[in-house]
């Protein structure tokens, strides 16, 4: 019995043994597999590793410092493999490819890209501080390239450079001489003391970059080993700096002008995201930080605007010596050819895209190069103050646009600079204090002509020091230059009108045979084909009395939203006793027996008229659902189906809220006529309202946010809340924080609270396809000062052109002689 339970224990233990067996080489076996599909896999995606150092930037052998211009200087950048794809890649496509040499990007070990010169340093991880990282690329410069290039530069990915600027600046320095320029520290007041700096000592500050000169990586580099032996701090652009003045014995350039050449901004990720047009940003050759990519995009595409203006003006400055040098030997202004042969400005062969006219851009700046035939050829000037007056606008006085006054800010700071150019030699700066008056005007032909009067302060600083205000008068002229004009090899326009006219037959014929059959698969919904492509369109209209008007606004819809449209809905908000609106009511009737399948709803309101509380009830109404836009109009209006297909094109959920600019006419009896057809849009038929906010479109999701909720129903009769409502509006776009969404460098969480806010802005432009009849305006007494002030302004805009108002004026004798008494009156004063 004993014998055959020890017999049974070996067997076990025997068995779970052999089992045991088998699990391991199976584990080991997949271990190994794993392992080996693993080298495989990165072998395979590693191509960077079978490229020599010179490969991996494009640098051919035989290229020396003596025999090309693109040996000037190697940048190197360092990034991490989470940013290959989104802030190395906005660096190499902006200003990485106009490099005066060479840009690679260090990142850990195993880094690589198919498009970008990655080199993946050996033993180096991606964590943070990046000192090894950082050293170990000036040790790869110096192993590969020490002798091909002049210059080296150490960069994050998080700095903007300016390569033309970068060239001139380092073209102006020795490179053979041990040079470590960069802007100068010592660290904060927090660290001041915990650096194991001397108080000689200093270091460059990593952020807007490092410029080290041959010579210089030549003497540090060998010592590399010994300075990652010995950090005293985790600041690696404080060890590089200690390093460098160890082994070369040079500290970082002691400039106080390094600030402002190599710019960092302390703003953190807020950094470059205002606006751009500023003097340091004009200044600098490299900005730091730019944290995510699209800011890198901007602010390129912004430098090189200046640079293509910079491009404009030197053309224009030639056309300018061009003529003046003509003109000494004696070539006609009309004559294209310097001498028999020659022309003046050779042109190429088959050129179509620069249309110039040389006489013109010649002319050198004069206020007087427009010389009027006639009376009516004369340019009025335009009187700007604290607003604008022109004779130009409906409204003689208004503001001063945006357009018009970052113009004015543009012109005065570049003569502010200009003035300043020579300051510190001649020991005084002026510095601008306020634009005083001015007259502006503007010539199609020639371009726009200033007058302005400055208030300046004079300081002197070197001698006898002094402060003075002083004004001065500067004339300006801004010249216009070449047009340029890009041609399409067919019709662009008519193509793609076609295209898209056969686009609508075929979504049409289709959404035909979907009302009756589903057809998945075929084509998008008409929904979801674009942005409010098809969206349901719900007029809400307030009415009161009216009925003329309103059976007029009525043959509008059925002709353009129900017979051409087809996707649109009527809600009408009508005021009055039942008695009242009987007749209101049976046009409704009517329209809805003509059309049954469309949804044709009103809502009584037997109280005094409030458009406001018209509008709000009709938003909350179950008759809207989320999902619809809402088209606030008024019974005055007439529309086209174009109408429609902006509003469905410029009103986007949950983003956009579309305030189109109507065309108003003047009134006909003015003109001497009883009728102004809605086809005419000319200056002396109407004109646009841009101060009119009544007409609106916007998603029900929108408006019923918490933010803004409806409209304001304390307000009373004519006019008001859609100012207040437009208010809302506005306070709504400035109170969310503005996001700059990229995926590859900031958190899921920061994305998330990005998409959950509701962040609204206003689109407004005329619309000549939506006009407002002209009406007699009669304003209540009663109303409260504002509404009845906008009353009469509304009133008073809509007699007549100010054309029509001038002539009337003058044409009155009596007129006349009360000016002249006036100003005869004024003259004895």
């Amino acid at each position: 019995m004993l014998m055959t339970k020890n017999s049974m224990t070996k067997r076990k233990t025997f068995i779970f043994a052999c089992f045991g067996i088998a699990i391991g080489l199976c584990i080991g076996t997949v271990l190994k597999n794993y392992r080996a599909l693993e080298i495989v896999k990165r072998c395979s995606l590693k191509p960077n590793n079978l490229k020599t150092p010179f490969e991996i930037i494009g640098l051919k052998p035989e290229d020396t410092i003596q025999n090309s211009q693109k040996n000037l200087v190697f940048v190197g950048v360092m990034t991490a493999k989470n940013f290959i794809e989104g802030r190395a890649r906005a660096v190499y496509d902006t200003w990485g490819k106009e490099v005066p040499g060479r840009i690679a990007f260090f990142s850990s070990e195993g880094s690589f890209s198919d498009e970008l010169p990655v080199v993946g340093l050996k033993n180096v991880d991606d964590r943070y501080p990046p000192q090894k990282k950082s050293f170990m690329m000036l040790y790869y410069m110096y192993e590969n390239f020490i002798d091909k290039f002049e210059w080296f530069i150490r960069a994050d990915d998080d700095v903007y450079i300016e390569p033309q600027k970068l060239e001139n600046f380092l073209r102006s320095i020795d490179s053979s001489k041990p040079q470590f320029i960069g802007q100068a520290g010592k660290g904060n007041t927090e660290e001041f003391g915990l650096l194991s700096l001397e108080f000689d000592e200093n270091f460059c500050m990593g952020g807007p970059g490092v410029i080290l000169s041959s010579e210089t990586l030549r003497r540090v580099a060998p010592h590399i080993p010994t300075c990652l032996k010995n950090l005293y701090s985790t600041h690696e652009d404080v060890e590089v700096g200690r390093c460098v003045q160890k082994f070369a014995g040079i500290p970082c350039t002691w400039n106080y002008e390094m600030q402002y050449i190599l710019r960092h901004n302390s703003s953190g990720r807020a950094a470059f995201t205002g606006k751009l047009k500023r003097k340091e940003i004009h200044n600098a050759i490299s900005l730091h930080p730019i944290k995510q990519a699209p800011l890198m995009y901007r602010l390129h595409s912004y430098i090189q605007g200046l640079k293509a203006e910079e491009m404009r003006q030197e053309s224009l400055m030639l056309h300018r010596d061009i003529k003046r040098m003509a003109k000494y030997l004696e070539i006609p202004d009309d004559s294209r050819y310097l001498v028999p042969g020659i022309t003046l400005i050779p042109e190429e062969e088959n050129s179509k895209r620069h249309v110039e006219d040389h006489n013109i851009l010649g002319i050198s700046p004069d206020l007087n190069k427009y010389v009027p035939k006639t009376k009516e050829d004369l340019l009025e000037w335009s009187f700007i103050a604290r607003g604008l007056y022109s004779i130009e606008h409906s409204n003689p006085k208004h503001k001063i646009d945006s357009a018009m006054r970052e113009g004015l800010e543009d012109v005065i700071t570049e003569v502010m600079e200009n003035i300043n150019n020579y300051s510190r030699q001649r020991g005084r700066v002026i510095e601008f204090r306020e634009l005083l008056y001015g007259y502006t005007r503007l010539n199609t032909l020639h371009g726009q002509d200033l007058i302005l009067d400055l208030l300046l302060i004079y300081k002197k600083y070197r001698g006898k020091k002094m402060t003075v205000p002083v004004r001065r008068h500067l004339y300006v002229q801004r010249a216009f230059t070449g047009i340029f004009v890009k041609e399409f090899e067919e019709d662009f326009y008519n193509t793609t009108l076609q295209r898209s006219f056969f686009k609508n037959i075929l979504n049409q014929g289709v959404e035909k045979l979907t009302n009756h059959f589903s057809l998945p698969g075929i084509l998008p919904s008409s929904r979801t084909s674009g942005v409010g492509a098809k969206s349901r369109i719900v007029f809400v209209l307030p009415i009161a009395g009216r009925l003329a008007t309103f059976k007029r606004f009525l043959d509008t819809y059925e002709q353009v939203a129900i017979t051409e449209d087809k996707n649109c809905d009527l809600l009408v908000v009508i005021f009055g006793s039942q008695d009242e609106v009987h007749d209101h009511l049976e046009l409704l009737k009517q329209l809805k027996s003509r059309n049954i399948y469309q949804q044709i709803n009103y809502i009584q309101r037997q109280e005094e008229f409030s458009r406001g509380v018209a509008l709000d009830t009709a938003a909350r109404s179950s008759y809207i659902q989320d999902d619809n836009i809402i088209l606030f109009i008024d019974v005055d209006m007439v529309f086209k189906l174009e109408t429609l297909q902006r509003i469905r094109m410029n009103t986007i959920q949950g983003s956009q809220v579309y305030l189109p600019i109507v065309f108003s006419q003047y009134d006909p009896k003015r003109q001497h006529q009883e009728y102004i057809s809605p086809e005419e849009i000319t200056n002396e038929s109407g004109y646009f309202r841009q101060f009119g906010f009544g007409i609106c479109a916007i998603y029900k999701s929108d408006i019923m946010d918490e933010s803004i909720n409806g409209f304001d129903k304390d307000i009373t009769g004519w006019g008001l809340e859609d100012v207040k409502f437009l208010e809302k509006i506005v306070k709504n776009g400035h109170q969310q924080n503005s996001f700059m969404v990229n995926t590859a460098e900031v958190s899921e969480d920061y994305n998330a609270k990005a998409a959950q806010l509701r962040r609204l802005s206003i689109f407004r432009a005329p619309d000549p396809s939506l006009v407002h009849i002209y009406h007699d305006i009669s304003c209540d007494v009663n109303l409260e000062v504002a509404q009845y002030n906008m009353c009469l302004g509304t009133k008073a805009n809509s007699l007549g052109s100010t054309k029509l108002m001038e002539n009337l004026f003058f044409d009155n004798v009596d007129n006349l002689d009360f000016i002249k008494e006036f100003n005869r009156r004024k003259e004895m004063r």
